[in-house]
This record gives C-alpha cells, structure tokens and sequence, in this order.
C-alpha cells in the first residue's frame, strides 16, 4: 500500500517532533496505541540508535512511522494525537503549514468531553439588560439549526472561570459581545481563540473593540427591538456560514 500525498505530508512534522521529543517509553507506548509494539522493539537500530544519538535515528522514525500508517492508516490520526499531547507545548506543522501546540493551563483544567459541532456559547456581561441581546442570539442560533447557551446560566464548577472554560471548550463557535469593555469578555475571547474556536464579536459601539481586535470583524447592532432583530437575521447568516465551514472541516 502506498501513502497518500496528504499522508505524507502529515507524517513529516511528525518525525520531526518525535526527534525532537521522544524517548524510549514514549515509543513503547506508541506502539502499544498502534498495535507496533512487537515491530519497535524488534527493530534492529530504532531504539538503539535513540539510546546512543546516532546520527542514522531520524531515518529510522521516518521508517516505523510509515510502517504504522500502512498497516493502518487510522493510525496516523491516533500518532498525530499522541505526539501532541506528548511534545507538552513545542509546535509542530500540520499538513497546511500551521502550527499546533500542547498547552497546559494553571489556572483553570481542559475538560475531556468532546466539542460539539452544533453548540455555540455567548459571552456577554452578566447583566439583565442584556437579555433581549440573548433572546436575539438565541434565536439566530436556533434559525441555524444550533443550541447555545450563556456562561451566566451554568453552575456546575466551584469556579467561574472553569464554568466558562467548560462552556467555551464544549462549543465550536463562541459569540463575544465586547459592548461595555467589559473585561471578563475580553478574557473570555482570549480564551476561545487560543482553544482554536470560531469567534463572533459583536458591540453596540465600535469604540468599544479593543485595539487589538479591531481588525476581525464584527457585528454593530442598536439595543432596541428593530436592531436586535437586525442583529439576529445577520447573526444567523454569519452562523450558518460558520456551520458550514465547520462541517467540511471535521
């Protein structure tokens, strides 16, 4: 069986993070992941070339790792997953030049559920008078064939913050209203583009879009019925844009 071209794209930035990071328990449990591990340690130069920094040990990577895609190729997807959980923040290349890190919070836990790719989250003040906002939002969502919910309306964490970054990490689109600067929205945002989410911004005043996010568009509504309900309708076309480019991703 040969490799694909986008196979063999993938697989370079893998050897090369796995030279760069791997040691010799690393490969064992790969292998035992892979269904390899009678093939890495039988290998006549892998390991031993690892344990005395031979010069031959990237060719010898590039080997087994080709070896594991065609016996199977589901297992590059179970490689590229290991490896970036084990390089523990140095990035590597993905097949169309981006890189991916490892990130590893302080202050705050990655949750283990899977996102959901119909599932929006609103960032917004904690604020009653933005609750026809959120009826706007809502319905957007709901018009797009997706659920949403608002961080204010959880409490499933002794923390706020690990209640936002649950509701953040469940969702693939994040909406962000930076009307009022307020702060914990800003931080909020940070959050969501660093987890690789799509964000939305809206405001009531563009004065209110911080420097630094100024360049990504944004949706302008008026907080009475007319503009919320212009909002909503632009709101859902952004949506089912979003949606669609998610799908064609996963």
């Amino acid at each position: 069986m040969r490799l694909e071209s986008e196979q063999q794209k993938r697989i370079l930035p893998l050897k090369a993070a796995i030279v760069e990071n791997f040691d010799r328990e690393k490969w064992l449990e790969l292998g035992l992941m892979t269904g390899f591990m009678e093939e890495i340690r039988g290998h006549s130069r892998l390991l031993r070339s690892w344990d005395f920094g031979d010069p031959d040990y990237p060719g010898h990577v590039l080997d087994i790792l080709v070896a594991m895609v065609t016996r199977d190729p589901g297992n590059l997807n179970i490689i590229e997953e290991y490896v970036l959980d084990s390089s523990a923040g140095v990035p590597f290349a993905q097949a169309d030049g981006r890189k991916r890190i490892s990130i590893s919070p302080r202050v705050f836990d990655i949750p283990s559920e899977t996102p959901q790719l119909d599932f929006v989250s609103v960032m917004m003040p904690f604020d009653a008078s933005f609750n026809g906002v959120y009826t706007a939002i809502q319905a957007a969502c709901r018009n797009s064939a997706l659920t949403c919910q608002r961080a204010d309306n959880i409490w499933n964490r002794s923390t706020v913050i690990q209640d936002v970054v649950d509701l953040i990490w469940r969702s693939s689109i994040v909406i962000c209203d930076f009307s009022g600067r307020n702060a914990n929205v800003f931080y909020e945002c940070g959050i969501a583009h660093t987890l690789g989410r799509h964000v939305v911004p809206i405001t009531q005043s563009k004065g209110d879009v911080p420097f630094d996010l100024q360049h990504h568009r944004y949706l302008q509504y008026h907080p009475n019925d007319e503009g919320l309900a212009s909002l909503s309708r632009d709101l859902e076309t952004r949506l089912r844009t979003l949606a669609g480019q998610i799908r064609e991703e996963k």
